[in-house]
């Protein structure tokens, strides 16, 4: 039996910080210590009581470095919840303190700070993974093996449409805050655009027709697919049938009109994702660009306005 791993874990009180903490359960390792501003970490509780916890970087980083000079009581690797823009910060307190980092999406906020990680990698001698877990549904697994499959000169047209409501909350926290969060196409679209580009080849146009604070909507070429994209946190953008079942998430991707089933398969992947990163098959720095390339050009563009080749949910904006 290999031995266990110890873990810290950055963001102990966001959302999405139970599924790190149940796939280092899951692969049968260890959270020794843990770091929120936050103290409603009681979710701890259900995974790891006795893992150290600290609302100060400060006492986590002297933390790391005690446990680094024990030697065998080393964190090994430390997982990386926090709001977007701090990804990048936390993951060279990891390094620093002779960890690996796995970072939840995205990885960073813009282009030149992965050059940036890449050189701390080769200093630090450890390595930077991102959890892109789209790349694990096996909806993606089997699209990705059909096109790979198919005709080599065929390219296809694609409607994404992303709606997961939110309410007042949102526009007050990080997330709200375009320089924090890179606002709503990075922080609910980069894993879609990362899993288009890993089926579907690079980005050769990238136009945005129409963004606001709580919606964004474009067009991408890629080497073989035309894609337009709809992203939105407004429940007003819902459609009917799907207000009328009294559901505030819309998600559909469809692939030259067939519709790609993607309702569910999603609670396991940040497991799966761990038992791949565990066994040197992690996604890392280079997997990370194309999206984050997307995004920070997204962010940066003037909209043409709703004209060409856009998504029909614009219409109601027009």
């Amino acid at each position: 039996m290999s031995k266990k791993l110890n873990f810290g874990l950055i963001g102990a009180a966001g959302y999405i910080a139970p599924r790190h903490m149940k796939a280092i359960k899951d692969t049968n390792n260890e959270l020794v210590a843990a770091l929120d501003k936050f103290d409603s970490v009681g979710i701890m509780d259900s995974y790891y009581p006795n893992a150290s916890f600290f609302t100060e970087p400060e006492r986590f980083d002297r933390h790391m470095d005690k446990l680094r000079r024990q030697g065998d009581k080393k964190i090994d690797f430390v997982s990386i919840c926090t709001p977007n823009y701090l990804h990048d910060s936390h993951i060279r307190l990891a390094l620093r303190n002779g960890a690996h980092a796995i970072s939840e999406k995205p990885l960073v906020l813009n282009p030149w700070n992965i050059d940036a990680l890449q050189e701390i990698e080769k200093e630090c001698g450890k390595k930077i993974y991102n959890i892109l877990q789209l790349r694990h549904h096996q909806s993606i697994i089997d699209l990705k093996k059909k096109i790979d499959e198919g005709p080599k000169d065929k390219i296809y047209d694609i409607d994404l449409s992303y709606i997961t409501s939110r309410g007042k909350w949102y526009f007050v926290s990080w997330k709200g805050d375009n320089s924090k969060s890179g606002g709503v196409a990075t922080n609910i679209g980069v894993h879609f655009y990362d899993m288009l580009t890993y089926i579907f080849g690079d980005v050769q146009l990238n136009t945005v027709h129409y963004t606001d604070k709580d919606t964004a909507a474009g067009f991408l070429q890629l080497e073989r697919a035309r894609v337009r994209w709809f992203l939105s946190v407004d429940d007003r953008n819902l459609p009917a049938d799907i207000v009328a079942k009294g559901q505030r998430t819309f998600r559909s991707i469809t692939v030259d009109g067939d519709e790609i089933e993607f309702s569910g398969g999603f609670t396991e992947l940040h497991t799966i994702s761990y038992q791949h990163i565990l066994k040197g098959e992690g996604f890392g720095l280079e997997h990370a660009r194309k999206s984050i390339e997307i995004v920070h050009s997204i962010r940066n563009s003037n909209p043409i306005g709703i004209r060409g080749d856009y998504h029909p949910f614009l219409r109601r904006f027009k």
